[in-house]
Parts: structure tokens; sequence; C-alpha cells
């Protein structure tokens, strides 16, 4: 590493060792907060300039280069093929000064490297949390688009994978719409507290330059600067908050990929995977294997890593500023790469899904379902919720021993097991009737999900 290129090199008379620099450079990973970094300081050379500490010649140099590497970024395939520099900050000081001279050096007065990462790394995450929820909100329309299509159709509802009760496949496909709604709120809160701007703390104490702070952040959109030095250059909770936020949102996707998985196997059969998401068997020709789905679900374990891996990373961290916190990034960035992967293929997959609406139903007649109806009827005759919980749960042993369902049993064997039970109970076992009757606010009755479906329509038109 030249002399040039690095930032720290006065007090030094020898050279690092070759592996300790190899093993302290981050540019291979950290060159992604090179625009992040540029508008960074774009914002404090006019703060420095505001300051008097830069001329408007200097300033003006100042800017011109740095929106010249930034367009050369955007145009030169080997743009970012330093093996020598340190990190993006001593990059782009480096070509800086090769474009301006000595305006480029002194770009950094009143900043630090510490505040320049916080900076640098609040603003990337900052649109990347704006792109995830982007993403968020396309796997919700992708979801009431599968409902829509379904609008009428009837699926098993389970608890302990067993059936229960049946319910509207809209209604499922909204229980994750809602899922990702709380999301979408998670990372709007997330970043609402990324968007503080930490530039002007220098190293840890402050900057001495009378910079406007307030002005730099106005002209970044931070809504705010840091209360303290200290915390603004040490701390890496924002990255935290993320990361679980994002790690909730995995394990939405990844039980949502789930059930798509246990729907679409041969014993259950209520979906069919489209060709565009699914792969075959290098063996067996007969197969259809849901790998999209699998990846979603596996790719949640490696987002919980991360989340726990910053959470250890901070865990014994001293104020202020530690080498440790180079260590955030890898973790933040490869999160926000797989979630917003994993939701893109998500709204893809339920894009190229087909409900088989007769097997569904079928499905959601059978299986004694209706039993809980029928504990209900006998309540409304005036016989206590327990009693009759107990009276239907030996008329359900008597139609597995008759192999019938409930309303396939004559009305005499009926009676003969509940006194209170008259011709009505049919209407009242009815699949139409048990998915009417629940009809108050979150259930799944037609009435209740239409509305909920058109809200849900209306929330993304928002």
């Amino acid at each position: 590493m030249s002399e040039e290129k690095k930032l720290w090199g006065g007090r030094f008379t020898g050279r690092p060792d070759a592996g300790f620099a190899a093993y302290n450079r981050s540019f291979d990973f950290d060159r992604r907060l090179f625009a992040a970094d540029v508008r960074g300081s774009l914002a404090h050379a006019e703060g420095l300039r505001a300051a008097g500490a830069l001329t408007g010649d200097e300033a003006e140099q100042i800017k011109t280069g740095l929106e010249t590497l930034l367009a050369q970024s955007e145009r030169e395939r080997d743009f970012f093929a330093d093996e020598t520099a340190e990190d993006v900050h001593s990059f782009i000081e480096a070509r800086l000064v090769s474009l301006v001279g000595d305006a480029g050096r002194k770009l950094h007065a009143g900043r630090s490297r510490n505040d320049q990462v916080a900076t640098a790394l609040r603003l990337w995450l900052r649109d990347e949390i704006d792109a995830m929820g982007a993403s968020v909100r396309a796997a919700q329309g992708a979801l009431v688009a599968l409902a829509e299509a379904h609008s009428e159709a009837v699926i098993p509802g389970y608890t302990h994978l067993q059936r229960a009760q049946p319910v509207l496949w809209a209604h499922w496909c909204l229980a994750y719409f809602e899922m990702l709604a709380r999301d979408r709120e998670r990372l709007a809160d997330a970043r609402r507290r990324t968007n503080v701007m930490p530039l002007g703390s220098a190293a840890l104490a402050g900057t001495s330059y009378a910079i406007d702070r307030e002005r730099v952040a106005r002209a970044l959109g931070f809504d705010a600067v840091s209360r303290n030095s200290l915390d603004a250059v040490s701390d890496r909770d924002f990255c935290v908050e993320f990361a679980g936020a994002a790690s909730l949102i995995m394990v939405h996707l990844s039980r949502l990929a789930e059930d798509i998985i246990v729907y679409a196997t041969t014993e259950f059969g209520f979906l069919e995977l489209g060709d565009a998401i699914s792969t075959g068997s290098s063996l067996m020709p007969q197969k259809k294997n849901p790998d999209a789905l699998e990846l979603v679900r596996g790719k949640s374990a490696r987002v919980f890593g991360h989340a726990v891996s910053l959470l250890t990373l901070l865990k014994g961290l001293p104020l202020a500023y530690n080498k440790d916190m180079q260590e955030d990034k890898e973790a933040v960035f490869d999160t926000a790469d797989t979630v917003r992967a994993s939701l893109d293929v998500m709204a893809t997959v339920l894009g190229n899904v087909r409900l088989r609406e007769a097997r569904a139903r079928e499905a959601a007649a059978r299986g004694y379902m209706n039993a809980t109806e029928l504990a209900d009827y006998l309540a409304r005759k005036g016989l206590p919720f327990r009693e009759a919980h107990e009276a239907v749960g030996r008329i359900v042993l008597h139609a597995i021993t008759r192999g019938a369902e409930l309303h396939e049993l004559p009305l005499d064997e009926l009676v003969a097991l509940s006194p209170l039970i008259e011709g009505d109970v049919y209407d009242a076992l009815s699949l139409e009737q048990t998915l009417a009757t629940k009809s108050q606010a979150g259930g799944t009755s037609p009435a209740r999900v239409g509305a909920a479906l058109a809200a849900a329509r209306a929330s993304l038109a928002e």
C-alpha cells in the first residue's frame, strides 16, 4: 500500500506486515458504500466551505472531483480494481487527490473515518430499507392477487397440522399479508432510527470546526443529528434492529414456504407448482421439486445468523470505536441481499401456483371439521358449552365407527345421542353455514374476508 493511500501513516516508520495488511483490508466488501460515502463527502465539503475551512474554489474542485468519480464508477467496469486500497474511504481520497490535488487533501478536515463510515453505512442502509419495503409490498400484492384469483375457494384450516376448521383460501392468503404488513411497519420504524446523522462526531469527541451539522443533515436527508459523539461512532444498534426486522421477514417467508411445500405434496394436493419455480430430479423423472421454496426456507438460517453475529459483535465493546465494527458490514450487506432476493422469489412463486379448488373444498368438508359448529348449535339450544363439547365428542366417536361425517348421520341417530338436535341441524353443519357464522371482525366469513381483501388492495394503492 502506498503512503499516499494510507490515511494514518505519519506516525509510523515501518510498513505493516503483508499478512496483517490483507487481514485488515475491507475494500473488497465496503466498496459497496462508495456512492453513499461520496454523497456524505459532498455534503461535508459544503459544510467545510460554509464554516470557512475551504474556499469556494476548493469546495468546487472537490465537488467536481467527487462527481467525476461517481460517474466513472458507473461506467468503468474496472473502476474498483485496486489491490492496494485499505478501504473505500482511502480509495476515494486517493482518487480525489489524483484528480484535484491539494484541495482533495483538505476534505478530511473535521471528520474521522469513524463518523465517516457510520454516516455512509446509515445512508446505504436507509436506501436498502426503502428498497426492501418495496419488495415486501410486492410480495403482499402477489398474495392479494392469489386471493382474488380464488376468492370463493375453501381450504381446511389446521392446528397442530391436524384438520381443524374450514377457512376461505383468501383468508389464508391474507394471514400472510398481515404478517408482511407488520414487517413493513418494523422496517419503517428501523429506518427512523437509522436516519440520524453521526457526521460531525469525528473520532469520538466531536469536531472543532464550526460546521453546521443540522444543515449538513438536511442536505443528506437525515431527520436529525446524533446527540452524543461517543455514542454516534461506537454503536451499531441500528444494524441490529435492521437485522431483527429482516429476520422476522424471513420467519414469515419461511412459514409461507413451508405451507406451500406441504400443500403441493401429493398427499395434500391443494396446490400445483408452475414449471417456472420448480426443478426436476436427476434420477427420478416424475419429480417436481419445490426448490425455490426450500431455498427461501433455508436462507432464513443465514439471516438469523447475521442477527446473532451482530449482537455478539457489539456485546463487549468499550467506548468508543473499535476495529471489531468492521465486521458489521458483511453481515448487513448479506442480510439485505438475501432478504430482498427471497422476497422477490416469493412474489414470483405466488404468481406461479394454482389452487386445486375442488380438492381443497372436498378436504374442507370432511374430517369432522364442523364439530365445533355442532357444539355451538347445542349451546344455542341451551346446553352449557362444556357439556355440548362432550356430547359432540361422543357423536364424533359414533360417526367414526360408522365411517360417516357428522352431516351424513341420520337424524334419528343424532337425536339418540342428543335429544336437543332437530332437523335444522343439517343447515348448521353445512360448509357454507360453518363459514358464514364466523362473521365477527377478523373472521373467515365471506363478507368479512371480502371486506378485508378490499382493504388490503386499497392499502397497497396508498
